[in-house]
């Protein structure tokens, strides 16, 4: 079966690259995350970020503290990272993408209504949001690709603890940006012009 591929970006946010809940081992992975998401746009592959926009009665608010608050610029993607025309915006306010947000509905719809059946997760962190993420897209039936080089954790422990769990409970693929940007060079001839996003 052809894989109908989507980005799924997460959490690239000011709060976390930057502010309150800062990740330094972010930092080094945002030109490949660039490079990464350029080429999945000129693919043609749908690019989706999904970010934190809490509200102050969120239990995950508990743990961590208020952080990336929906509206506020803490909960902005990263200006290096940002949205374009065509990209997607879901808001979450827990750990996983799919948890009580439109992200299912919005892979299901893609692709002239035939759907994305393998998405592609990138972002922050690893162990967290990205195993999150990877479980209930396994759930719902979809195959997952981790972008190991694109995605990080506060320690190095959390980031290969994460890689290893999702490989092995999901049997996600583990793929460095470079090994997918080749790929999708190869879908570029065949890539439609990209929807606009609503």
């Amino acid at each position: 079966m052809a894989r109908r591929y989507a980005l799924i970006i997460i959490d690239m946010l000011n709060d976390f690259v930057n502010g309150k809940l800062k990740c330094e081992r972010a930092l080094p992975m945002i030109p490949r995350m660039q490079k990464l998401i350029k080429s999945a746009r000129a693919a043609g592959i749908p690019v989706i970020y999904c970010n934190d926009a809490h509200l102050p009665v969120d239990n995950e608010l508990k743990i961590w503290g208020p952080h990336a608050m929906a509206g506020t610029h803490e909960a902005e993607v990263i200006s290096e990272l940002k949205p374009e025309k065509g990209d997607y915006q879901i808001p979450k306010r827990t750990y996983s993408s799919f948890h009580e947000t439109g992200l299912d509905i919005l892979l299901r719809d893609l692709y002239d209504g035939q759907g994305a059946n393998t998405i592609i997760v990138a972002g922050l962190h690893t162990h967290i949001c990205a195993r999150h993420t990877s479980a209930d897209a396994h759930f719902r039936g979809y195959d997952v690709v981790l972008a190991e080089d694109c995605c990080e954790s506060f320690t190095e422990q959390d980031h290969k603890a994460g890689l290893e769990y999702i490989k092995t409970m999901y049997k996600a693929e583990l793929k460095k940006a470079d090994e997918l940007v080749a790929e999708f060079e190869k879908l570029k001839a065949s890539a439609k012009p990209r929807p606009s996003s609503a």
